[in-house]
């Protein structure tokens, strides 16, 4: 039984160490096409406006491509969008973690919970991360997610980096972009609110496949 064990063990590793070897030497991907400034301007009945952060934020993290709109309805509510980019050669994520974020921008997590979004694709629904934020004077409502390859969408880090690595051995990529939809709530429509954010994401998470940016291999 040890034997068998270490021989399996011993197997593993040697293909670990050859897929290691055989990617280092692969064409390492980079972005050619962002297409996400090509996302609609109206989604669901919200208009978009665009709007940028002060340069020190972009610096800080460091996307390849970003979005940041805020979507009005024409009754006068407000969706935030924001999302980054990170292509292959960026390790195809983020630092950022708005569980940590929030609380150093001043907001107090009251609530956090994983809600179901239909995507259409697949026919299934697929877990995203929701977040019920508070200050003094306001609430924030927060759907925030990973995607990775267009269409695999996951909910947290450690399946992100799974996803990512199957990309880079499968198809020799692992991008990927963090998307966060958020809208201000009072204390008396919090319930509406939130089901317009997730109704807003279930759209948008359907709608990014198509203007998903595109990445080309280059020689070392």
């Amino acid at each position: 039984m040890r034997n068998a064990s270490f021989i399996t063990a011993l197997i593993l590793l040697l293909l670990t160490g050859v897929a290691s070897t055989l990617m280092a030497y692969r064409p390492v991907p980079v972005v050619v096409a962002t297409n996400l400034e090509k996302l609609p301007m109206e989604i669901d009945g919200y208009r978009a406006v665009e709007d940028t952060f002060p340069e020190s934020v972009y610096k800080e993290l460091n996307a390849d491509k970003h979005i940041y709109r805020h979507y009005r309805s024409a009754d006068g509510g407000v969706i935030d969008l924001y999302i980054g980019y990170y292509g292959t050669a960026k390790g195809g994520r983020t630092g950022h973690n708005p569980y940590a974020c929030l609380p150093g921008a001043g907001l107090a997590i009251v609530d956090s919970d994983v809600v179901k979004l239909e995507q259409l694709e697949t026919n299934k629904k697929v877990p995203v991360n929701y977040i019920l934020a508070h200050t003094e004077d306001r609430n924030l409502i927060m759907i925030h997610w990973y995607q990775t390859a267009g269409n695999k969408v996951v909910s947290n880090g450690w399946q992100q980096n799974i996803e990512r690595l199957r990309g880079r051995v499968l198809d020799n990529r692992n991008d990927g972009a963090f998307i966060r939809v958020s809208v201000s709530a009072t204390d008396k429509d919090l319930s509406t609110q939130k089901e317009k954010a997730v109704q807003f994401s279930r759209t948008l998470l359907n709608t990014l496949p198509s203007y998903w940016p595109l990445e080309k291999a280059t020689p070392h």
